[in-house]
């Protein structure tokens, strides 16, 4: 984890959101005291639990991004779930426990693909032999050639012969002169059917643990395929490289960085808030949220990588809040997000800012993306201020989607300019105040129009 100070983190997150001081100060301090607590002696850490955090906020103002960019700071495991996508347990459906199997596979991958990169220069020269033993075949052995051919003299010219072409065949490799040559290349054959069991600790954990193990006691099948020499290479380099990896160190490696830096970021946690039964059978709202509390609280969840303590994963909630609050969640489950932090609803100067400020600025992506067909795009101040002034407008006539209102605007704005860019003859292209009313007006003034469209 980089040791990253709160203002250090702040100013990180500022370049991608906009607003939300409260929040993000929040979740620094969050962020700052899982470094601090990984100072301490051992028996001290054990005993210090995070402080999750809750956000409270409408959506499109940035609650996801947050957790999301936070993740990405420390390099930390980070999974997103929906809360309203859980069961009850005896439900059919997802259980909570998938939440820790997800975040442990992802970041199982995440760690193969960097070893794999990490051994990809080695893994392709082991490539590269194996394809030239397939283009130069080994010569067969002395004891089943002649007296006269185990002369030393004779045998030293063909291997001197052998390697000198040889070496000819490796430089017209690396030159991609033989690129379209067709290769007989034996490769695994995935088309064999699987079995799936199905069973109370999940579907997603059995099913796996299942193949694992059938693959483990039944010879892998293989097939023959015709590929071309080019894509042979890359082939037996990935081959090689899996070959490579150290499974044992990735799955050791995995367990402790979801253990110790892994986030999860439960969405619509709103939605499993209250008791309210009245629209019939629905499973338990309250049931999840009992379900949930281990978790939150800290267990030992068993994956097929191992098994998995909880105790200090960093749990970020978010919801709207708009039916329930957070004080309808059960007492247990509130005690565990201690940290509330309200995001407040964004306006015209905040859409403004969003548009041209962040790293990622919407704004900058049309650009980049219509530069690409050799259009230049330029936004006037007015037009920006104008984009803004429409979003809020909309935003206060229909639904309020926050900032995500601007990525239908602009994607509406420039529908003609993104549909005609390969042929246009006008390659500047400005975007002013007046062009913007002209494509957006008639459909803001019209309601029933901009629900649709807008």
């Amino acid at each position: 984890m980089q040791n990253l100070k709160p203002g250090e983190i702040v100013t990180e997150l500022d370049k991608y959101i906009i607003g939300q001081n409260d929040a993000k100060k929040s979740v620094a301090i969050a962020l700052r005291n899982r470094w601090r607590r990984r100072q301490l002696d051992k028996d001290l850490q054990e005993e210090i639990a995070p402080k999750n955090i809750i956000l409270i906020g409408p959506t499109g103002v940035g609650k996801t991004e947050i957790a999301r960019r936070l993740a990405n700071l420390t390099d930390s495991p980070f999974y997103k779930v929906e809360a309203s996508k859980f069961t009850e347990v005896g439900y059919v459906g997802r259980d909570v426990e998938s939440m820790i199997r997800d975040i442990m596979e992802l970041t199982v991958n995440r760690l193969k693909a960097r070893q794999q990169d990490d051994v990809q220069e080695k893994a392709a020269k082991i490539a590269e032999e194996r394809v030239l033993d397939l283009l130069l075949p080994p010569q067969k052995s002395k004891e089943e050639k002649n007296d006269l051919e185990n002369d030393q003299e004779e045998e030293t010219i063909k291997a001197e012969s052998v390697t000198s072409t040889r070496e000819k065949l490796r430089k017209m490799l690396k030159n991609g002169k033989l690129d379209s040559r067709q290769l007989d290349l034996e490769v695994a054959d995935k088309s064999s059917p699987m079995v799936e069991i199905f069973s109370n600790t999940g579907i997603e954990e059995m099913g796996i643990n299942v193949k694992d193990m059938l693959g483990n006691l039944m010879p892998k099948n293989t097939k023959h395929r015709k590929v071309k020499l080019k894509d042979a290479l890359k082939l037996l380099t990935q081959e090689e490289a899996a070959h490579l990896i150290d499974m044992e160190k990735v799955k050791t490696d995995a367990i402790n960085m979801v253990e110790q830096t892994g986030i999860i970021f439960i969405d619509e946690i709103d939605k499993i808030a209250g008791k309210d039964k009245s629209h019939g059978p629905e499973v338990s709202r309250e049931g999840v949220q009992r379900d949930l509390l281990p978790i939150v609280e800290g267990s030992s969840v068993p994956t097929k990588y191992g098994i998995v303590k909880t105790d200090h994963i960093l749990f970020i909630a978010s919801g709207a809040f708009h039916v329930s609050k957070p004080s309808d969640l059960v007492p247990e489950l509130q005690g565990r997000f201690p940290i509330r932090e309200e995001l407040h609803s964004l306006g015209a100067d905040e859409f403004t800012r969003i548009l041209t400020e962040p790293k990622n600025a919407l704004i900058l992506q049309y650009i980049a993306l219509l530069k690409t067909d050799g259009v230049e795009i330029e936004f006037t101040d007015d037009a920006v201020e104008k984009i803004a002034s429409i979003a809020v407008e909309v935003n206060s006539s229909t639904e309020n989607i926050g900032a995500r209102r601007l990525h239908t605007l602009m994607e509406k704005l420039l529908e003609d300019i993104l549909f005609k860019a390969p042929d246009v003859e006008e390659k500047h292209i400005i975007i002013d105040a007046p062009f913007v009313e002209e494509q957006l007006m008639d459909i803001v003034k019209n309601e029933d129009l901009s629900r649709y469209i807008l």
